[in-house]
C-alpha cells in the first residue's frame, strides 16, 4: 500500500535548517500579485504596495511562512517513511499558520521540525496532516498545519477524522474585494519553491484531471490574506495571529478571485472570509476561512 499510516505517524520528526532574505520575501509577494494591475489601475508605485515590493519599506506577509526556505515542510511530507504517492494525485486540502511573532525580513539558522500528525481515510482519498514547528535563536516563530489530499489512496480502513466547518454568515459581507490573477501568476509563484508540474505543464495537468495548469492553492491563500491585511488591518501585517482555510476548488491563471470579508465575525478580533471565482459563477475556492488578529 502506498501509504502506511502507522509507519508515517510514528516516524521520527524531520528537522531542516531554513534561511531567507529580502529577495525571497519580494519574490513571494510578487508571486501573490503585489504591485500588479488591479481594478483598472497599476499598483506598481502605490505606497501601500511598496511595503511588499520595495526593500527599503519591506514587511513580511505572514503567509510567507508557507514558502520560507523553499517550502520544505509540505514537500518533505511526501517523502516521509510510509508515504509513496503520485504527485498527480496530490492536492492541498487545508492550511493553518499560527504566528508567534512577526516574521523577519532576513533569517539564518532557523530550525523547522516536521512530522506527520495523522493520516485519515476519506474513502476515495487519504488526507495526510503535517505539523511543522519553526523557531530561531529567539524562540518560536510559527506553527504550520497542512492537510494534503491524495486521490485514490483511501479505503484502507483508517480513522476518517473530523472536519470543522465554518458556514458563511447569513448577512452580506462588510467588504468585497476582487483580485485578478495574472496569466503567468503560477509560473512566478512556483519560483518560491513549489515545483509541482501541475501548475505549469499542460500535459501533467491533464493527467491530473484538469483542462490546464491550475494556480497553487497556497498562492490563493496568500492573495486572500493580503486582501484582508490591506483592507481590514490597515496594511499592518504584524497584527495577524493566525490564518486557517480549507481549499474547496481551483483557480486557473487569468481568472478573478472575489474575496468576501466579514469583520469581527464570529467575534471580536476575527475576520471570516470566503473566496470564489467570478468567471465561474462564484465557484468556491477558499471556505472555512478565518483570520485572527490583534
Amino acid at each position: 500500500m502506498p501509504i502506511d499510516p502507522v509507519k508515517a505517524t510514528t516516524a521520527a520528526p524531520r528537522t531542516a535548517s531554513l534561511a531567507w532574505d529580502h529577495k525571497d520575501v519580494l519574490l513571494y509577494h510578487l508571486g501573490i500579485g503585489a504591485g500588479s494591475h488591479q481594478g483598472g489601475r497599476s499598483l506598481a508605485t502605490d505606497p501601500g504596495e511598496l511595503r511588499y515590493t520595495l526593500e527599503s519599506r519591506l514587511h513580511v506577509l505572514p503567509s510567507f511562512a508557507t514558502v520560507a526556505g523553499g517550502g520544505r515542510a509540505v514537500a518533505g511530507a511526501l517523502t516521509m517513511p510510509g508515504i509513496d504517492i503520485d504527485l498527480a494525485a496530490v492536492l492541498h486540502g487545508g492550511q493553518t499558520v499560527t504566528l508567534h511573532r512577526p516574521l523577519p525580513i532576513r533569517a539564518t539558522g532557523v530550525t523547522q521540525t516536521s512530522r506527520v500528525a495523522a493520516v485519515y481515510d476519506k474513502g476515495k482519498a487519504a488526507v495526510i496532516v503535517l505539523r511543522s514547528d519553526t523557531e530561531d535563536d529567539d524562540g518560536p516563530l510559527w506553527t504550520g498545519v497542512s492537510e494534503i489530499f491524495v486521490k485514490g489512496e483511501g479505503g484502507f480502513g483508517g480513522e476518517r477524522g473530523t472536519t470543522e466547518r465554518l458556514p458563511a454568515p447569513d448577512t452580506e459581507p462588510g467588504l468585497t474585494v476582487d483580485r485578478h490573477v495574472r496569466e503567468d501568476q503560477a509560473l512566478l509563484y512556483r519560483l518560491s519553491g513549489d515545483w509541482n508540474p501541475l501548475h505549469a505543464d499542460p500535459e501533467f495537468a491533464r493527467l491530473a484531471g484538469f483542462d490546464k495548469p491550475i494556480l497553487h492553492g497556497l498562492c490563493s491563500y496568500g492573495i486572500v490574506l493580503k486582501a484582508v491585511v490591506d483592507t481590514v488591518l490597515s496594511g499592518d501585517v504584524a497584527r495577524v495571529r493566525s490564518y486557517v482555510t480549507r481549499f474547496a476548488g481551483v483557480v486557473y491563471p487569468g481568472e478573478t478571485l472575489r474575496v468576501r470579508i466579514w469583520r469581527d465575525t464570529p467575534g471580536p478580533g476575527r475576520v471570516q472570509v470566503t473566496a470564489g471565482v467570478v468567471e465561474r459563477d462564484d465557484a468556491p475556492v477558499l471556505t472555512d476561512t478565518l483570520v485572527e488578529y490583534a
